[in-house]
């Protein structure tokens, strides 16, 4: 009889220990699905999407460093685009002069003015010429702040009679500031100065 009772006493240790391993089971199981519900739920809300074309794209975002040279390049581009594209109107180049002057300091102004002064755009508008700008290259240094850069790129002017292309260097600092429409990229380009300016080549 005894042997008995000792047997249900350990059929019931066994079960004891049974159910306490099943409990810890259900609560690691139940936890590790929690830690994945909520580490998921994180991942997508992290995710934007924008809507193109009636398709929804994943967007990624990076910190501003991983894309500070790209952004540096972009807004240097922008800023000599607006300042030497112009054409033979006078809204157009206002118009233009004041794109690119919400982008760079009074170093910029003083080089418009300067070329206000020598009759330039007069000079373009009488003329009837039409100036663009290929950006060539551009060298940055970004271990140093404000970064310095380097704009290699040729200008072409053409005439109704002839078309003349003309090397362009320049060179100036970037430093960062707010953000706005006017300035996307929250950059303004100070110190700025032409290098060298000069004809290279005439096509009739």
């Amino acid at each position: 009889m005894f042997t008995q009772f000792k047997n249900i006493d350990t059929a019931f240790s066994h079960i004891k220990r049974f159910s306490i391993f099943l409990i810890l089971a259900c609560l690691l199981l139940s936890g590790f699905a929690i830690y994945k519900s909520f580490e998921l739920v994180n991942r997508m809300q992290s995710k934007v999407y924008i809507l193109a074309n009636g398709k929804a794209m994943e967007a990624f975002s990076t910190t501003r460093k991983d894309n500070l040279p790209v952004e540096l390049r972009d807004h240097i581009k922008t800023f000599h685009h607006y300042f030497f594209t112009l054409d033979p109107d006078d809204k157009v180049i206002q118009k233009h002069v004041a794109l690119a002057l919400n982008l760079a300091d009074e170093s910029a102004k003083k080089a418009n003015d300067n070329l206000k002064e020598r009759g330039y755009y007069n000079n373009i508008i009488s003329a009837n010429i039409s100036q663009e700008i290929q950006m060539d290259s551009i060298s940055l240094d970004i271990n140093q702040y404000p970064f310095y850069f380097k704009c290699f790129a040729t200008q072409r002017l053409v005439r109704s009679s002839s078309t003349a292309f003309r090397k362009l260097v320049t060179q100036g600092f970037v430093r960062n500031v707010s953000r706005s429409d006017n300035n996307p990229h929250g950059f303004l380009i100070q110190r700025w100065e032409t290098l060298e300016n000069m004809d290279q080549t005439l096509k009739p």
